[in-house]
């Protein structure tokens, strides 16, 4: 039996990419899945498919976290398909798309996380567990300047870790830990694809300072990892790469 038998777990953006590893990898230590997508039905069903394959049980949903009914379509789906909710990654991130509008990264990244979380609490118990996914170029953004092209996405991911830290008191009255895992760029996701784009050379100078960045399934392992972990609630992981961070984040 895994660690996380008997478990039921939120992966939100887990149709691809990072989301979808740390699915696998919550599914293989035993816990239930909901695996949640926006648009892409088709690969959120294969990243089911493959759960189940294995031994699995996982759901996919689609739900939008930026509208209303979002955050509550898969709080229900974890109830009704496995009877509750004992674990929320928080891995759905964006903003450099286009044509979302102006304020799209601030709605996804900040608003829908609280939405998210509020939705979720009324259904978790106490011992359960918020992991937030978020990057080093956001958590250090007030004291480490980043690429003009990512500041909106840096900021925005910013004011949703500080708004979930925000109810850490809340959390602890209802013995529900919060942990957030930052780590440096990642190769091959979304976000780095489109920076890359932007600013063509971008992932290349970035690996060259930090001399290495994770891949999707290093980084998914990471994220994976602090579902159990034994850290105090309000932690903070760094998953590789934050020494130059740090040091510029000093007085």
């Amino acid at each position: 039996m895994g660690a996380l038998e008997g478990k039921t777990a939120i992966v939100t953006g887990s149709s691809r990419g990072i989301g979808a590893e740390v699915a696998k990898l919550l599914a293989a230590d035993g816990a239930a899945v909901v695996v949640n997508y926006r648009q892409k039905a088709p690969r959120a069903n294969k990243v089911v498919a493959g759960i189940e394959e294995a031994g699995g049980r996982a759901v996919a949903v689609g739900a939008d976290l930026t509208s209303p009914e979002g955050a509550k379509a898969l709080v229900d789906a974890a109830r009704e398909n496995f009877g509750g909710l004992d674990i929320l990654v928080l891995n759905a991130s964006g903003g450099m798309e286009t044509g979302l509008g102006e304020d799209y990264a601030m709605r996804l990244n900040r608003d829908a996380q609280l939405n998210m979380l509020e939705a979720a609490v009324e259904a978790m118990p106490a011992g359960s567990r918020v992991v937030f996914v978020t990057s080093h170029q956001a958590h250090f953004i007030h004291s480490v300047p980043t690429m003009p092209e990512y500041e909106p996405v840096a900021l925005s991911k910013r004011a949703g870790e500080d708004a979930l830290r925000a109810k850490l008191p809340q959390l602890e009255a209802k013995g529900i830990s919060l942990v957030v895992v930052s780590g440096d760029m990642i190769e091959g996701t979304v976000t780095a694809t489109l920076l890359d784009r932007a600013r063509p050379g971008a992932i290349e100078a970035r690996r060259a300072e930090a001399g290495k960045l994770y891949s999707v399934e290093e980084f998914a392992a990471e994220v994976a990892r602090m579902v159990t972990a034994d850290v105090p609630s309000g932690h903070t992981e760094y998953a590789g790469g934050a020494e130059s961070f740090l040091k510029q984040s000093r007085p």
